[in-house]
């Protein structure tokens, strides 16, 4: 199965999350600092190759309503751009609400509001990756007991 690449471009940061071999499950994998456009996209492509991922998700902050507000615009056009840089699809995915959730499931994890914001970032396309592939791939073999009370693997 091809593994994915998720990136949260912030302003100042962008997170990473990767996809497992299944193509199932999403972990955080780092932060990178922002820099220009050409070190960003280096980064990217670097990790694109070691990760080996055959595409790159990108998270789109549209405003609840779904509309294109000024930080969906600079995270499209910026998206456009690594798109001709990379040798692997670049596919927007919507982001609405990752940050709060990353931020609630770092903190039912036990630990304080985060301190390192990377953290907080790559969090936050693990969500985004998370969101994408559940979307994509039908969910695994569910259990479930028959009539005769015995049990039934079935697939979706």
């Amino acid at each position: 199965m091809a593994r994915t690449l998720a990136l949260d471009i912030g302003e100042k940061r962008i997170g990473v999350a990767v996809g497992d071999e299944t193509g199932r499950l999403a972990r955080p994998l780092t932060t990178i600092l922002r820099a220009s456009k050409r070190q960003d996209f280096e980064r990217i492509a670097r990790l694109v190759t070691e990760q080996s991922a055959e595409r790159v998700i990108a998270g789109y902050p549209q405003s609840l309503s779904g509309d294109e507000g000024p930080q969906a615009q600079r995270v499209r056009r910026y998206v456009e751009t690594l798109a001709i840089t990379l040798s692997v699809p670049v596919e927007l995915w919507d982001e609405r609400y990752t940050t709060v959730e990353a931020t609630e499931r770092l903190h039912e994890a036990k630990r304080r509001r985060p301190h390192d914001r990377g953290q907080l970032d790559a969090a936050a396309a693990a969500i985004i990756l998370q969101d994408y592939l559940d979307a994509h791939h039908p969910p695994l073999a569910e259990s479930r007991t028959t009539e005769n009370g015995t049990r039934d693997m079935e697939h979706e």
